[in-house]
């Protein structure tokens, strides 16, 4: 192999690992208490009778990804909680990063604990980027379709993402999808085609019984093309938006849609309450 492209192979691995980055707060942030959220003594109400799970993005945690979304829900009287998941060894903080079907497998234990601690029979799952994709290996390989009333994503990766065309140019730098595989295999298993998307959708989109959200943005550059996020399902069982067709003058693209966007909130809103649903619009920024 020639030496220029020996550099390349990891620099291929280091620009997609970037790319796939969902940036977070300070690092110190990950070891600080949440704020009113992952209270195990909340007990659910008669309005919001379902305790909500948040599942962050990749490179994401439980506290930094949703330092704005959990304190709103939580203003509105709803028991949030949210976990860490896909650790690799040695790496603190960032997290998202394990294969995703052992992240899954964590999801699973958490919400068991979630529904013990609360007494409700079922949960809503709110996730961001990877955390709206692999909540569906849950539903679908896991068993955990009959615990789970609503999953709603917010900008997820539900058939991988090609990274505006960055992941086509692998097989040119050998070597680089099996460094990928082995030192960050959650990357690996979000890019279109892979092993891990090709099983997770080969049977459908979706599982009967849950109600699925997919709020994308036009502005995504992590998630490409943006409408690979969007379900295909039976009845009315999926709803997919763009955040643009709420407000056209959002311009949040991958990271602010989960991390600030009032917008997409509002409408995450609707998706947990739809008896309570009101439209979503630009003026939903200051609800």
């Amino acid at each position: 192999m020639l030496p220029w492209r020996r550099l390349l192979r990891p620099l291929a691995v280091l620009t997609l690992a970037a790319a796939l980055v969902v940036p977070t707060g300070a690092a110190q942030a990950a070891s600080a208490p949440s704020s009113g959220w992952n209270n195990w003594s909340c007990k659910p109400s008669a309005a919001h009778p379902r305790p909500v799970v948040l599942v962050h993005g990749t490179f994401g945690n439980s506290v930094d990804n949703w330092l704005g979304f959990a304190p709103y829900l939580v203003h509105r009287g709803y028991c949030v909680y949210s976990l860490d998941y896909g650790q690799l060894p040695g790496v603190p903080f960032f997290n998202g990063l394990g294969p995703i079907d052992k992240s899954a497998e964590q999801l699973d234990v958490f919400v068991d604990e979630v529904l013990a601690s609360t007494g409700a029979a079922k949960t809503d799952i709110v996730g961001h980027s990877q955390g709206g994709m692999m909540p569906n290996y849950y539903l679908k390989f896991l068993g955990g379709a009959p615990k789970v009333n609503a999953l709603i994503g917010l900008a997820p990766d539900n058939h991988g993402t090609t990274l505006d065309g960055l992941t086509q140019l692998l097989p040119y730098f050998p070597g680089a999808e099996d460094l990928i595989s082995s030192v960050t295999p959650g990357l690996a298993d979000q890019i279109a085609g892979s092993a891990f998307v090709t099983k997770l959708n080969a049977s459908g989109d979706t599982v009967p019984g849950v109600q699925y959200t997919v709020i994308a943005t036009k502005y995504d550059e992590v998630v490409t093309p943006y409408r690979t996020a969007f379900l295909q399902g039976t009845g009315s069982n999926v709803h997919n938006v763009v955040l643009q067709d709420l407000c056209p003058l959002d311009l949040s693209e991958h990271v602010a849609i989960g991390l600030t966007d009032r917008i997409a909130w509002h409408e995450a809103l609707n998706a947990l309450d739809p008896a309570h649903a009101t439209r979503t619009t630009c003026a939903s920024v200051f609800e």
